[in-house]
This record gives structure tokens, sequence and C-alpha cells, in this order.
């Protein structure tokens, strides 16, 4: 991923510095994915021991262990150290999904909550342009909640990256 598009002013698309995940199965790696795709520094935080349903969270993705296994206080410093938080999921909101959204609200973050199986990746690239978080937290089910979630929400998220200013005009 090294050319973008650029927008009618010549500019590219604003992209953030940093992604950050809890290391999550599903959304949170997709998000990790992209970030290392565009080569933008990636991390956050995740449970004790790397914890995820598929056993251990992989040691290439740049996760900080929290002190406890449990999944919500990894979900909420996630919140509390991004600038804003993008939300992924299809059908509904439920879960740790909902509590990312819970937090988000909380501590007063920006965030966006988008069902990828209804939406258009334009509206991320609206959504970012428009808040421009340097810290980017992505969040969003595990695949066992929706399985083949964590290739779809791939997929949204690098087309939403690419998306020029020109896309999003039309």
């Amino acid at each position: 991923m090294t050319q973008r598009s650029s927008s009618p002013r010549g500019e590219p698309p604003f992209l953030p510095s940093r992604i950050v995940s809890g290391g999550q199965t599903g959304v949170d790696r997709a998000g990790l994915e992209v970030a290392i795709a565009y080569q933008i520094q990636h991390g956050g935080w995740c449970p004790k021991g790397r914890l995820s349903e598929d056993g251990s969270i992989p040691s290439r993705y740049e996760l900080v262990e929290m002190e406890t296994a449990e999944y919500p206080p990894r979900t909420e410093q996630n919140v509390i150290d991004s600038d804003a938080t993008l939300i992924l999921y299809e059908q509904r909101l439920k879960g740790g999904t909902l509590l990312t959204r819970r937090y988000a609200t909380r501590w007063n973050k920006p965030f966006l909550s988008v069902a990828i199986d209804v939406s258009s990746p334009v509206a991320v690239r609206v959504w970012l342009d428009q808040v421009r978080p340097q810290i980017l937290n992505i969040a969003g089910p595990r695949e066992s909640s929706f399985p083949g979630i964590g290739e779809r929400a791939l997929a949204f998220l690098l087309e939403a990256f690419a998306a020029s200013a020109t896309e999003v005009s039309s």
C-alpha cells in the first residue's frame, strides 16, 4: 500500500499516525492488519498473557499486556489512549463492541459505529477526513460472533483508507 489517491487539492486522504486495538480475532486484528499494510504504527492494550479466543495474540502485533486477563480494562484503556474510535460491526452492536461505544461516550471521545454489511467505506473516509485522529482505535466483534468478519472488516478498511476525496464527493 504505497500509493494513495489524492484529493482535488492534491492532498492525500487523511490517515492516522497510529492504530490501536485489543488484538482479539475479527475486527481488532483487521485494524492491526490495515496498519501493517499502510505502514502505520500500531499497538494498543491487550489482556495479560496476550489472551484471545484463539489462544494467544500473535507476537507480530505490537501490543502491551494489561495487569489483568479481563477484556474490559484493555477495551477502556484503548479508548482512553486514542483520539477517536472506529467501531465496525454487522447486524447490531452487542457485548464488547457495545462496551467500546459506552467507553467512548464516557470519555467524550469521537466515535463512528459502522455496520459494514450495509454501509459504504466512503462513510469512514469522510469521518476520518473530518475528525483527523492521530491515534485511531479500531474495534468490533470477534470472529466467533460473526465468522469471517475479520476478512470482511479488513477489506472494508482497505477500501476506506484508499478512498479519495473524488469518491467522497461523487
